[in-house]
């Protein structure tokens, strides 16, 4: 595979903190690129380097001749957008400066929009919400089909119906795209290589060809040659080590080698440590209550509406030690309306809730409320003391701090200049000190990194109370989630036993295909993936005949202008036009034609 885009030896530091250094990989074409790596690796500032937006230290960054690149930034810039600027103006405006004809433009706009969802792409920019926003971000870079795409983190602000069309969406594109996410199913469905930037690795990365669970598999594979290389070549020094201590002669050249080689040993060694030991990820265990209790929790015909709208309802649900239970459901659907239900700080409109006797519910909130952003890191972690009390042990404030990979100068600094998975990890220490039967999580994994993610998700699976987690993450879900519910903001509440069957029920729900067939009936009808292609292919296609007929109309307008009448050369040229649009039109029908008939 050719190379699109190298770079070699580049460093980038943050202040006085180096982010990477001596970074060297190439991105080729055919790749689809995920690339990951703890908070403060330097994902973002790589993507930014390697899209021309900002200088490395050092290094250089070599794209092939003529690369077109696009890139997506984590956050877009709309709000600079004109007053009444619509989506279908903003596609149009990412397509400019491409040679294309304005007939052009127009259809792959149109095809665009249609393929990202917008049924009114006359619908103000302004009016949008964070999920359709990141639609529209996420079109405008790819509608230009650059030679190389660079997103970084696409599926912030999308529900997770949004990132299953990101997966479907992403899926489609013809050319390579290197992608920073720490959605793990993300990167399991579209992905052929991952990178991850982490210093425990001699070259400051590791890369892997395949998928997530491919990459998990390697790295595993380069730690077990690490340590047993560590282990060897420790055994080694400690010879040496011994030998040198007898005081030997540097004067014969043999013994001046072994020396020298003593030395090497021992710097390969301590790099050997150092990187070993990097990669560090947060310690996080849960506090479980004692209670036995069968029924913690339970809910019987319990419904609840708001504005006039029913949430959910009515919806029987029990709890007990050990159920893990997945909460799925868009924005708006009553998601953490049931999470305060649970937590007793609502009550149903009509049916019953009811909490074992002394219940203990401790919950994370998502919006990070409970933090006074004023406070130092070391007041957040341990209050006016110097220690904190865990599990029956005092831990003084340093070796707390330590433990969610603080550094000792940040004890003294105040919480708003920490980072969002910083913020996020000052949350689950203090909700790490509260015993409780009941753990309800309302999107914990916001700004954490993959590391972190991992034993979050170990402290879920041995927490041995009840526990309700609401996330985006897909993978959480699969991996935590014994069962899951889904709210479809409709008023409806459904059971599942996983999320691929949640996943087959709304393919089925948004195609309005006929329930799957029982075991063992005959399957008269298409699948929800074949329809769902045949009528992304219908959508597509009557778009662009929308804007065929516009510019054929368009065309026959400029012919019947009388300024020309007496001009035979442009005349001419634009009965030409004409005839060009018109058969442009036909074709267009004959395709319609023969993809309803195939159908």
């Amino acid at each position: 595979m050719a190379i699109l885009l190298s770079c070699q030896n580049l460093s980038k530091s943050f202040g006085s903190r180096p982010l990477f250094e001596g970074l060297s990989f190439g991105l080729s074409e055919g790749e689809r690129t995920g690339l990951i790596g703890p908070n403060g690796a330097g994902k973002s500032t790589l993507l930014k380097i390697l899209a021309g937006q900002e200088t490395p230290d050092a290094g250089a960054v070599t794209p092939r001749r003529g690369l077109r690149l696009g890139y997506l930034a984590q956050q877009d810039h709309f709000e600079a957008a004109p007053q009444g600027w619509t989506a279908r103006d903003q596609v149009v405006q990412a397509l400019q400066g491409l040679g294309l004809q304005d007939y052009e433009i127009d259809m792959r706009a149109a095809a665009g929009l249609a393929s990202a969802g917008f049924t009114d792409p006359a619908r103000q920019v302004s009016a949008l919400s964070g999920g359709w926003r990141k639609r529209l971000a996420i079109l405008s870079q790819s509608v230009r089909e650059p030679d190389l795409l660079l997103l970084d983190e696409p599926t912030n602000h999308l529900d997770i119906e949004g990132v299953l069309w990101l997966e479907r969406f992403i899926s489609e594109l013809k050319f390579p795209f290197l992608v920073v996410t720490h959605d793990r199913r993300f990167l399991e469905r579209v992905t052929n290589r991952v990178i991850e930037l982490n210093k425990r690795y001699t070259e400051g990365h590791f890369s892997s060809v395949g998928n997530y669970s491919q990459f998990l598999e390697n790295r595993e594979a380069y730690f077990d040659t690490q340590a047993a290389r560590e282990d060897s070549v420790r055994n080694i020094v400690r010879g040496e080590i011994a030998w040198l201590r007898k005081g030997p002669r540097a004067r014969a050249t043999k013994q001046k080698a072994r020396i020298d080689r003593a030395g090497e040993l021992i710097n390969e060694l301590s790099e050997l440590e150092y990187h070993n030991s990097q990669g560090r990820a947060a310690d996080i265990d849960f506090t479980a209550g004692d209670r036995q209790a069968n029924r913690l929790v339970y809910a019987v015909k319990a419904e609840k509406s708001l504005g006039g709208r029913k949430l959910f309802g009515p919806l029987d649900l029990t709890l007990g030690p050990g159920d893990k239970l997945g909460l799925l459901g868009g924005n708006g659907s009553g998601k953490t309306t049931l999470l305060k239900m649970l937590a007793g700080q609502l009550m149903p409109d009509t049916g019953t809730l009811k909490q074992a006797e002394g219940l203990r519910v401790a919950t994370f909130d998502q919006h990070r409320a409970g933090l006074d952003l004023d406070l130092t890191l070391k007041r957040a972690l341990c209050g006016n003391g110097e220690h904190v009390c865990y599990k029956g042990s005092n831990i003084h404030v340093r070796g707390w701090a330590s433990r969610f990979l603080f550094r000792q100068e940040q004890l003294d600094m105040p919480l708003r200049l920490l980072s969002g998975g910083e913020q996020a990890r000052v949350l689950i220490a203090g909700f790490m000190l509260r015993p409780a039967d009941v753990l309800l999580l309302d999107e914990p994994t916001n700004d954490l990194d993959l590391q972190s993610l991992e034993v979050l998700e170990s402290s879920m699976q041995e927490f041995p109370g009840a526990l309700v987690l609401v996330t985006h993450d897909r993978y959480l879900l699969e991996r935590v989630g014994s069962r899951l519910l889904a709210l479809d903001g409709r008023g409806n509440a459904r059971f599942f036993s996983d999320l691929s069957q949640w996943e087959s029920w709304m393919e089925r729900q948004q195609e309005e295909l006929p329930p799957v067939p029982a075991a063992g009936e005959a399957h008269a009808g298409p699948s929800a993936k074949e329809t769902r292609e045949f009528k992304n292919a219908l959508r597509k296609l009557e778009a662009e005949i929308q804007t065929a007929e516009a510019q054929a109309e368009k065309a026959r307008l400029a012919l019947e202008d009388a300024s020309i009448a007496t001009d035979a050369e442009e005349l001419a040229k634009r009965h030409k036009k004409l005839d060009d649009a018109l058969q442009k039109v036909e074709t267009l029908f004959t395709r319609w034609s023969e993809l309803q008939k195939g159908r």
